[in-house]
């Protein structure tokens, strides 16, 4: 690790997703690529890359379905790999004793779904102490439907995110901002 006390965290990006009622591909492209950007930058500078798959009885995020793996689109050479079954990603999945004993002490969010596990690993990783770069361009997520009847487009859903994490639990972050201060990786 040439960039000791930062890691990445690849949230949920798994095929489980593809298989829900409310899979839309609209923005995927956009999020794939912006992923891919973070994935890549992130490999460059020695970064590590954590892999969190969501795996719980639902037919589609059960180990045996087949389901939970890294998105057709993403390429992902994961430092280390957790199963979580809750929103976040540091609860009951190790992946809280890896950060302590890898001495991470900021994380790069990033994954599907942008208001829930990736919000909510947000909020956690931030009580706990750490520093977060939240990167909203590379978290996907889909429109959503309040009890009233309003319609919440990505663009709502991923405005709102940022409206109630930045500056309290994580700094808003680009893909470029994120890997900004991580050095690249010389050649030995």
């Amino acid at each position: 690790m040439s960039h000791p006390g930062t890691a990445l965290l690849v949230i949920d990006v798994q095929e489980s997703f593809r298989q829900r009622p409310y899979w839309q591909t609209d923005d995927l492209p956009t999020f794939t690529s912006r992923l891919q950007a973070l994935i890549d930058g992130a490999k460059a500078r020695g970064i590590p890359v954590v892999q969190i798959f969501h795996v719980d009885d639902d037919p589609h995020f059960s180990l045996k379905s087949g389901y939970v793996r890294t998105l057709d689109e993403v390429s992902l050479e994961a430092d280390a790999i957790f199963h979580k079954a809750r929103h976040s990603a540091l609860v009951g999945s190790g992946l809280d004793v890896w950060l302590v004993e890898n001495g991470i002490r900021k994380v790069i969010v990033s994954g599907i779904r942008t208001e829930q596990c990736c919000e909510t690993t947000t909020r956690h990783a931030s009580d706990l102490g750490y520093e977060v770069d939240y990167v909203t361009a590379a978290t996907l997520t889909f429109p959503m439907t309040h009890a009233s009847g309003t319609v919440f487009s990505v663009n709502d859903i991923k405005k709102r995110s940022e409206l109630v994490l930045s500056g309290r639990f994580a700094r808003i972050a680009t893909v470029e901002e994120a890997l900004v201060d991580a050095p690249i990786r010389s050649a030995a």
